[in-house]
C-alpha cells in the first residue's frame, strides 16, 4: 500500500502546473512598501513637528508623550483606512513558538446610541491582553496574570488584509518579559551602551 501511495503522490506532483503571475502595471516604486507605515508615509500623514518627534523616538533620542502618540495614531488610522483597514491589533511573539494578536475595531460607541470611528494614542501605545494563557513563570494569581502589550515604534506598523498590525512587546503585570522581543531589545540596548563606554 505504502509503495503505491508513493507513486500516486509522484504522479500528482507531475500534474502540477506553474502558477501564472501577471506582470504588474505599476512601477515598483508605486507598490513597494505600500502596506508599511514607513518614514515616507509618516512624512505624508503626520504634521512636520510630529514627524520629527516620532523619528527622535524611533532613534532612541526621545520618549513618547501622549500628545505625540495621539497625533501619530490619527495619521496612522487615516492611512490604514485608505487601504481598507477596519481593525487594529497588537501583534506579539509570546513564549509559545508562535504569534498572538489582540484585536480591536476602529469603532466606538458615541454615548448617544451611535458609533464613531476612533483610534487614540492610548490604543496605539498599550493594550491589555490576558497573560494567563501564556507561559509566565508560574504566575497565576488573577491580578498578577495580567499582561501588557506595548507598541515598539522601532518596528514598522503595517496593514495585512483589513487589519492594522502594530508590532509590540509583551510583558507581565510584574514587568517580566513574556515574549521573545523584549529580551532582544534589552540586549541590543545593553550592547549599544557598552559601545559608548571609552576603552
Amino acid at each position: 500500500m505504502s509503495s503505491t501511495l508513493r507513486f500516486q503522490i509522484v504522479g500528482e506532483a507531475f500534474k502540477k502546473r506553474p502558477v501564472e503571475v501577471p506582470n504588474r502595471k505599476e512601477r515598483p516604486s508605486e507598490f513597494f512598501a505600500k502596506y508599511v507605515f514607513n518614514r515616507q508615509k509618516m512624512q505624508q500623514y503626520l504634521p512636520a513637528d510630529i514627524y520629527k518627534k516620532i523619528c527622535d523616538v524611533i532613534e532612541g533620542d526621545a520618549t513618547l508623550d501622549m500628545a505625540t502618540a495621539d497625533a501619530v495614531a490619527a495619521g496612522m488610522k487615516k492611512w490604514a483606512m485608505e487601504l481598507g483597514a477596519t481593525h487594529c491589533t497588537h501583534w506579539f511573539q509570546p513564549l509559545t513558538e508562535g504569534t498572538a494578536e489582540k484585536h480591536d475595531g476602529f469603532v466606538e460607541h458615541d454615548g448617544k446610541g451611535g458609533m464613531i470611528e476612533e483610534f487614540t494614542g492610548k490604543q496605539l501605545v498599550q493594550q491589555e491582553p490576558d497573560a494567563s494563557s501564556f507561559p509566565s513563570g508560574g504566575i497565576r494569581s488573577t491580578f498578577e496574570a495580567r499582561g501588557y502589550s506595548a507598541w515598539d515604534p522601532t518596528s514598522p506598523v503595517f496593514v495585512f488584509g483589513d487589519t492594522l498590525m502594530i508590532p509590540t512587546i509583551f510583558i507581565s503585570y510584574t514587568g517580566e518579559a513574556l515574549d521573545y522581543k523584549a529580551p532582544l531589545k534589552k540586549s541590543l540596548k545593553a550592547r549599544d551602551s557598552m559601545q559608548l563606554v571609552p576603552t
